[in-house]
């Protein structure tokens, strides 16, 4: 795992809808690849081998995979939003998700 960055810029609130997020998967070359935890948008692109279209957390890029996250899922019917249904100890898991990504991600904006 690595350690915290201290080189992060100050968060972003630029708004972002789902739909556009989508655009930031990894697919396009050149194109940052984002992903979302609990409508906060990271900046994930300096990681392609993790969150790139061969990566083993692909699943996440380019949405809110926040219920999946929690769940400790990869599977693509969990990488939603919607958190809402998670049982206390999921929002414990998916709450140290957003701490782990907070320190070593820029954030770059919030869905809307």
């Amino acid at each position: 795992m690595s350690p915290p960055r201290t080189d992060l810029a100050p968060p972003k609130d630029d708004p972002i809808t789902l739909d556009e997020l989508k655009q930031f998967d990894g697919s396009q070359p050149g194109k940052p690849i984002y992903l979302a935890i609990k409508g906060t948008v990271f900046d994930v692109s300096d990681k392609p081998h993790i969150y790139g279209p061969t990566g083993s957390y692909h699943i996440f890029a380019g949405k809110d995979g926040s219920r999946g996250l929690g769940k400790s899922s990869l599977k693509p019917e969990d990488a939603v939003s919607d958190w809402s249904t998670l049982e206390d100890s999921e929002i414990k898991v998916l709450n140290q998700w957003y701490d782990f990504f907070s320190k070593r991600y820029n954030i770059v904006g919030k869905v809307v």
